[in-house]
């Protein structure tokens, strides 16, 4: 299981919000019934199969091409354990737990 951070910038848009474009990518997520998924501020985590993530990644990426954006600035981060099956809820519960020992 691996747990992706993505975040697409469609450049060139009429306006300066960018809510509409990243509406039409999370409704691509929406879609899919075996990625689990969480909206950021900056962007979206994602968790699921890499080869699943990377699949829907492309499909978001396409997205604000289809709405006549000449280009989209994409960005990937992707953790990829396999020593043992990492979670997003794990993630942030680990550091939760640090944070009361001080």
């Amino acid at each position: 299981m691996a747990i992706l951070d993505v975040s697409i910038v469609p450049i060139g848009t009429p306006g300066t919000s960018l809510s509409p474009y990243v509406a039409d990518c999370v409704r691509v997520l929406q879609k899919e019934k075996k990625i689990k998924h969480e909206l950021t501020s900056m962007g979206s985590n994602l968790e699921g199969d890499l080869k699943e993530l990377i699949r829907v990644v492309m499909k978001m990426h396409e997205t604000p091409f289809k709405k006549g954006v000449k280009r989209v600035l994409t960005t990937i981060r992707i953790d990829d354990r396999r020593d043992k099956k990492g979670t997003m809820e794990g993630k942030k519960k680990a550091v939760e737990i640090k944070l009361r020992k001080k």
